[in-house]
């Protein structure tokens, strides 16, 4: 059966994520006026699940972008999923609220539908969010991930979030958190990278088995400056298995990489500012793929990451040392 446009999953605190969601990370020649824009085009297409960050430094065109097609009639604020993001220098738990509020006063917005740990790399707590030494090398912090973990229930108590959950965490930084003595709601999600080339099969068995959704970022790769990513690495949308498939169901690449990923239980964020892109990454709910199809593509698998974050290795929480 095809998926429905208005298709969710159910989160393990009842609420209901979307499985298609909107990235608004801008690349470094897209301006933040290009993330309003684009949101508001999403939005007219159909997705109702809207992912930023604070680090993106576009929460206010995002959120004027969602309050305009609140006002113009499009949605209603419960009709829209908002995530949200706690960056790495707001772990220390008296920054966590006040990270969220200061989200919330841009954006514009009363709540957050989901707000989530970043990184499980901790940064020296304070306003420069990338705080660096006379070296300039990055200074790491070490707070105790169960107490920031506290700060996010508390404010989830606050009705300031009504969902709660990490980024790039691996399965070992996940079960500090879901064996914590006194826990008293589990992540919801672990959004982490996630595409043909590294589909994340380990990771996934694992949250599934917590109740946890994996959510998938980069789901058709990523062209992020070279400073983040080498350059050299192989295109997900060129992958002549992918093409393939593509052209037997009569589907683009984009379109294909992305179903491959819902149908095995994957949230997908597809991040477009092109309107024509947006509206084709939508389109996934009139075809599947076949047993055969997901087979092959599964075969594409190389455990290969765009984001290594190399300037991340030196920090002892840096969550890609393990394998999953």
């Amino acid at each position: 059966m095809a998926l429905k446009a208005d298709a969710y999953v159910v989160l393990n605190d009842g609420h209901k994520m979307p499985v298609i969601g909107f990235g608004t990370a801008a690349a470094e020649q897209e301006t933040k006026e290009q993330a309003g824009e684009a949101t508001k085009v999403a939005i007219d297409v159909g997705y109702r699940h809207i992912d930023c960050a604070f680090i993106y430094g576009n929460e206010v065109q995002v959120g004027q972008a969602i309050n305009a097609k609140i006002a113009d009639g499009t949605v209603k604020r419960e009709d829209i999923f908002y995530t949200g993001k706690l960056w790495s220098s707001n772990h220390v738990p008296e920054r966590v609220r006040p990270a969220l509020e200061k989200s919330l006063k841009d954006l514009g917005l009363d709540y957050m539908d989901l707000f989530i740990i970043h990184n499980p790399v901790e940064l020296k707590p304070g306003d420069d969010p990338f705080s660096k030494d006379e070296n300039g090398k990055l200074i790491f912090h070490n707070t105790d991930i169960r107490d920031t973990w506290k700060a996010l229930e508390a404010c989830k108590d606050a009705k300031l979030v009504r969902s709660i959950g990490v980024s790039n965490f691996n399965s070992k930084q996940l079960e500090l958190i879901l064996n914590m003595p006194g826990l008293k709601y589990k992540p919801v999600c672990n959004q982490v990278e996630c595409h043909i080339f590294l589909n994340q099969s380990k990771l996934l068995e694992f949250c599934k088995s917590k109740d946890i959704v994996l959510v998938g970022y980069s789901v058709l790769g990523s062209s992020r400056p070279k400073d983040w990513v080498d350059q050299n690495s192989p295109k997900v949308l060129e992958d002549p298995v992918l093409i393939d498939v593509a052209k037997k169901v009569g589907r683009s690449a984009a379109q294909v990489a992305m179903c491959y990923l819902l149908q095995r239980g994957i949230v997908v964020l597809a991040k477009s500012f092109t309107p024509e892109r947006i509206k084709q990454n939508f389109q996934l709910c009139d075809f599947q793929l076949s047993a055969e199809d997901i087979q092959r593509l599964d075969g594409v698998n190389k455990n290969m990451r765009y984001f290594n974050i190399e300037i991340w290795k030196e920090s002892p929480k840096y969550p890609y040392h393990d394998e999953y």
